[in-house]
């Protein structure tokens, strides 16, 4: 028996004489106080299958190739035309179903894609999150970089970062899998954008996506990721098969996940301007010492329902994998329903599908919160704003109705009075017209009478009590 096999072997004595099993070692080095705490610092979810007319959102179902978009029914040539808005024409969305520089690819092929996000949180290194969640076909990526980005398409050249898959420059990652890169060091400053690039070497088929981004991304022929500047891009505000972007923070940062519709995706705001009400509060919680290690993440979704699928999976469908799966989320804010009451009766639901009432709705939320608080979350409800007039004499007509607005009238008072959420935020007081509670504030109103725009979204916000999120 040689000297070294005696000290292995008495050291293994040793630690099987503390109790500790070679799988308990395993699990106390797991989470041994040096290992990185890694919390999301930018996120978004992803939708399905394009609608025409709805702004890259769709109706469809899960598993298999996104399904063919429903066709919308055109109104007749002597239907009344949809109203001018207010908003001006500076790449602010008009509505809904107004989303110009929203069209996404069928596919992409020998081709880069640079997109831009926004960080809350800082930090010294990264890892970035790709999914093909709802892809049809594996999807490989080529190469990928990750860099400071400077403005429009440019990157800071002394930033730019290769990013690997277990070593590899490459990888592919199968159809409804989730892949991380390994994380690279790269100074992260608060509030900063940064530049995910991808290339794809090989038709991809129907892009995994989230449209409404409300930020520029880039596509150029062949492999670009390097490159300082795209060069000849087309553009859309999509985000493809991008979902996140980690970085190792202090041991007490955590992250709150704003959970919602197009309210919270934050359609309607200015473009490439960080205007949606997470953005905001996320930026009221960054200049403040005491709340700076806390990040905030946009999973919204236009047109999102509690119940059932739509503009993207339901959330309840999606809300493993939007919310729990997000590294140390601690709070989330539940604000949807409002497509739930309001697409019954217009031309893209098709005809006999029974509404939910206000009731089913609350039990989606009931379900929501047991779940949240299964896995030690808190969440906080907000209330539903007002639609009055919304879409009205567009090919989406019927949005609104009476009926409708007693549903949410009856929503808003559940999640005032029933205490069964940690907290309540009252969105519906920020936003409606003190003259007509029915309709939003005109001066906060994008035109669609449904949607804020940059202004109102600010005074979401800004109302928000920071001690409902788990401020200390």
């Amino acid at each position: 028996m040689t000297t070294k096999f005696r000290i292995l072997l008495a050291l293994l004595l040793v630690l099987l004489s503390a109790g500790l099993s070679p799988s308990a070692l395993r699990a106390q080095s797991r989470n041994a106080p040096s290992a990185e705490h890694w919390v999301s610092t930018w996120a978004t979810a992803q939708s399905l299958a394009p609608v025409p007319g709805f702004g890259g959102g769709g109706r469809g179902g899960r598993g298999g190739p996104p399904p063919q978009a429903p066709q919308v029914n055109a109104p007749q040539a002597n239907a009344p035309q949809p109203p001018q808005t207010n908003a001006p024409q500076n790449g602010r969305g008009r509505g809904r179903g107004e989303n110009p520089q929203g069209v996404i690819p069928q596919s992409l092929n020998d081709q880069t894609v640079r997109m831009v996000v926004h960080a809350s949180l800082g930090g010294r290194r990264v890892r970035v999150q790709f999914s093909n969640a709802i892809g049809a076909s594996a999807l490989t990526i080529g190469s990928a970089h990750i860099a400071v980005r400077a403005k429009e398409s440019e990157i800071v050249p002394a930033t730019d970062r290769v990013l690997t898959f277990s070593g590899k420059p490459d990888c592919t990652i199968q159809p409804g899998v989730l892949m991380f890169s390994d994380p690279v060091d790269l100074e992260v400053a608060p509030l900063s954008d940064l530049a995910v690039s991808i290339y794809l070497p090989k038709d991809t088929g129907p892009p995994a996506n989230h449209p409404v981004g409300l930020h520029t991304t880039y596509i150029s022929k062949g492999d670009t990721t390097g490159q300082s500047v795209m060069p000849e891009p087309s553009t859309t505000t999509a985000y493809l098969w991008l979902t996140g972007v980690d970085v190792p923070a202090a041991p007490n940062a955590f992250a709150i996940v704003a959970y919602g519709d197009s309210i919270t995706d934050g359609y309607a705001t200015t473009k490439d301007a960080n205007l949606a009400w997470p953005t905001l509060l996320a930026k009221r919680l960054a200049a403040n010492k005491a709340t700076a290690h806390i990040a905030v993440l946009n999973q919204g979704i236009s047109g999102n329902q509690v119940l059932r699928d739509g503009a993207g999976i339901s959330a309840l469908a999606r809300f493993d994998r939007d919310v729990l799966s997000q590294p140390h989320a601690d709070t989330v804010v539940l604000m949807m329903g409002i497509n739930d009451i309001g697409w019954p009766g217009t031309l893209l639901v098709p005809q006999g599908e029974p509404a939910p009432s206000a009731e089913d709705v609350i039990v989606g939320y009931e379900q929501l919160i047991a779940r949240a608080h299964g896995k030690g979350l808190r969440i906080v409800g907000a209330t539903l704003t007002p639609f009055e007039d919304t879409f009205h004499g567009n090919p989406l007509y019927g949005y609104y109705s009476e009926a409708k607005e007693a549903k949410r009238q009856a929503v808003n008072d559940w999640i005032r009075t029933s205490g069964a959420f940690d907290g309540v935020i009252d969105f519906d007081a920020v936003a409606r017209d003190p003259a007509n509670p029915k309709h939003i504030r005109a001066e906060f109103d994008s035109g669609d009478h449904l949607h804020p725009q940059d202004t109102g979204y600010k005074a979401m916000a800004e109302s928000v009590d920071l001690g409902l999120l788990g401020v200390k």
